[in-house]
């Protein structure tokens, strides 16, 4: 289970929808006891847009002359996967039950059960990794970033405009995930936003945002500071058809050779790389 989709003592689910706590979609901000929700803050936001071959980010606009920084920690492979295998990607999760999940999302779990709040992970029903994926995993393996990867989780998470979907600005967790967040990106072009509070050079009296783009059938992996400064979202403007994606996590070093918790997590990587796996 992904940190983001665990509940903190005391909040609440929507029976009508998977939302908790703060979080919204459109079908529970529709109901009377959603009504009010957390403004935005005054903050000024500069905004960029990534650039995969100069591997920076560049303001989208400025009265000025146009900045630029270097952006590293994002790795794009555009044409992931083909047209026909993404047909195929997308009619086997549907053959599974997807469950409801935050902010007008839908999921489907392959991982451990992890209570991040006490640092405590378990086998429980874990069975692997989806058998469909064994081929992206491998494929995976073929760029130098991913030489080494090996997934412990995936999470399949499916998006509708007319559920307003969407996911916070969040780091994911760093104590049982490792460097390399891996999604494949089906269905429907979109954007990743990645976000930095105050303090970026002589941009320190605002936000700091980078538009990544993600064209359909796409993987991009996301690591260094990109993974562990820069916050990530993807916004409710920008999902304007249905948007399926597959996000690959690794574990870190604790569990791994040498690790206080290498047992736990050699016995976790055999069993998601048996690729027998079925939902959680």
């Amino acid at each position: 289970m992904h940190k983001c989709e665990s509940m903190a003592a005391g909040e609440m689910q929507n029976v009508n929808c998977g939302c908790k706590g703060i979080r919204t979609c459109l079908r529970c901000e529709a109901e009377e006891s959603k009504l009010h929700f957390p403004q935005k803050d005054d903050l000024i936001h500069y905004d960029f847009a990534y650039d995969p071959v100069s591997q920076s980010a560049v303001q989208k606009e400025s009265s000025g002359p146009q900045q630029s920084f270097a952006f590293p920690g994002i790795f794009l492979w555009e044409n992931f996967v083909s047209e026909d295998e993404e047909r195929e990607l997308i009619t086997r999760m549907d053959e599974e039950v997807w469950r409801e999940s935050q902010s007008g999302r839908r999921k489907q779990d392959f991982g451990p059960k992890v209570n991040f709040k006490k640092q405590r992970v378990r086998v429980g029903n874990f069975t692997g990794l989806p058998a469909i994926s064994r081929h992206l995993v491998d494929r995976m393996s073929k760029a130098p970033q991913l030489a080494s990867f090996r997934p412990v989780e995936q999470c399949n998470l499916d998006y509708d405009p007319l559920r307003g979907s969407a996911i916070d600005p969040h780091l994911d967790d760093s104590w049982l995930w490792g460097e390399h967040l891996v999604t494949v990106n089906l269905l429907s072009d979109t954007v990743l936003t990645m976000s930095l509070d105050r303090g970026w050079a002589d941009m320190d009296d605002g936000e700091v945002r980078v538009a990544v783009r993600l064209p359909r059938r796409s993987l991009i992996v996301v690591y260094g500071e990109a993974r562990h400064r820069w916050k990530h979202a993807i916004h409710r403007k920008d999902i304007r058809g249905r948007r399926v994606c597959s996000t690959f996590r690794e574990l870190s070093e604790e569990f791994l050779q040498g690790g206080e918790q290498e047992k736990l997590g050699s016995e976790l990587l055999d069993i998601a790389l048996s690729f027998k796996g079925i939902p959680s």
